[in-house]
């Protein structure tokens, strides 16, 4: 991680006066009236130059502040199973290392209460399936601290994409219990292979057809939504392409999110020059669609290779305002701060690469406060020195 550079003092010289005997009053007061001016003089100069100083802390210093990024759109503040790092813990944890706001995701897939897993993985033949039990208590937390540092926005999880008439009355059901309070959906899932040894399925398109009275929901109130769908596997890189194809169709005029850039362990043999035509493509043809760079998985098996990120820095810079960032941390209670910590700056070593306006719109969060329709702006980057 990145320095954060000391504040610069500047010395004062005084101007001493010897007395001359036999001097007259006259020359004193003449003396005292120019001391008086030199002060005046350098009392303006200082301040000039403590209001330059000022003005400099204004920007972001990026040969002496920190590369990583200063919002955190993809956190889950829930486990899939198991004990939770308690609310007030996790949200320490994010104001230490700088992140000033995040998106408060439960978790899309719930193991059952009498599991002894915390992950899905280590329970394959488990089933897990979408919860509104991660949304409430994330709401009940947020209601009862009200954090002003680190600001949060609370996602709604519950969504089953394979069930789509059960949304709307759910979204009432969050409206009736807190009123104005979720400004965000997702991370929900339209395919994830991960989950398929514990019973999860692929929506299809005749299910997404069926989003449309809750996608509309979302269009009007501007909420975006994050969609995991996975791009492929190793043996077929695109074998689930169609199905994100199908969603930005049907819904042009939605904040769609799509989470890892399509990514995932599943997939991390894709050659880097055929993943980003495909998304170049699709950001080409659907001007509301975001990507989301969240999960490690991205730099440690596609912008870590030799020449990889450079690439996705390039790509990134000639579409600077259509990509956020996050960690994809899942809050479960066998981690800790160092845990986090890591995360945030594995996710964030793709920010170096970076141009400054992309370094701004991406890492210091200008595209993510857009997408919520926030007043809050992103700092300008320093000019290079």
């Amino acid at each position: 991680m990145g320095t954060v550079r000391n504040d610069r003092t500047c010395g004062t010289s005084g101007i001493s006066k010897r007395g001359t005997h036999g001097t007259s009053g006259r020359v004193k007061r003449h003396l005292a009236i120019l001391g008086a001016a030199l002060t005046a003089v350098a009392v303006a100069a200082s301040s000039a130059g403590a209001g330059a100083a000022q003005l400099e802390k204004g920007c972001y210093d990026r040969a002496a502040q920190p590369y990583t990024s200063a919002v955190d759109s993809h956190l889950h503040f829930r486990p899939f199973g198991g004990k939770a790092i308690p609310f007030g813990e996790l949200a320490n944890y994010l104001h230490k290392s700088g992140v000033r706001h995040a998106s408060m995701y439960g978790i899309g897939q719930t193991l059952p209460a009498d599991s002894s897993c915390t992950y899905y993985l280590d329970c394959p033949g488990t089933p897990v399936v979408p919860s509104m039990k991660n949304d409430f208590v994330n709401a009940s937390d947020y209601a009862a601290e009200k954090p002003e540092d680190p600001e949060l926005t609370l996602s709604m999880t519950f969504m089953d994409l394979r069930r789509p008439e059960t949304i709307p009355p759910g979204i009432a059901l969050y409206d009736r219990e807190f009123p104005g309070m979720f400004r965000w959906a997702g991370e929900v899932n339209v395919v994830k292979q991960a989950l398929f040894p514990n019973g999860h399925q692929a929506a299809t398109d005749e299910n997404i057809k069926n989003w449309a009275p809750f996608m509309n929901t979302l269009r009007d109130r501007g909420i975006p939504i994050t969609l995991h769908s996975d791009l492929g596997e190793n043996a077929h890189p695109t074998k689930y392409l169609h199905l994100m194809e199908e969603v930005l169709r049907r819904y042009p005029h939605n904040k769609i999110v799509w989470a890892h850039m399509g990514l995932s362990k599943e997939l991390t043999t894709m050659n880097p020059d055929e993943h980003i035509k495909i998304v170049q493509r699709l950001l080409d043809e659907h001007p509301n669609l975001t990507i989301d760079l969240s999960w490690r998985v991205l730099e440690d098996a596609y912008f870590s290779k030799p020449g990889v990120r450079a690439k996705y820095a390039s790509f990134l810079d000639r579409n600077p305002t259509r990509a956020i960032p996050g960690t994809d941390f899942v809050a479960s209670r066998n981690k800790d701060y160092r845990t986090y910590e890591e995360e945030l700056e594995v996710t964030s070593r793709i920010n170096k690469a970076l141009d400054d306006e992309a370094f701004r719109d991406i890492a210091l969060g200008e595209n993510y406060y857009r997408l919520l329709g926030s007043h809050e702006k992103a700092p300008q980057v320093c000019r290079a020195r």
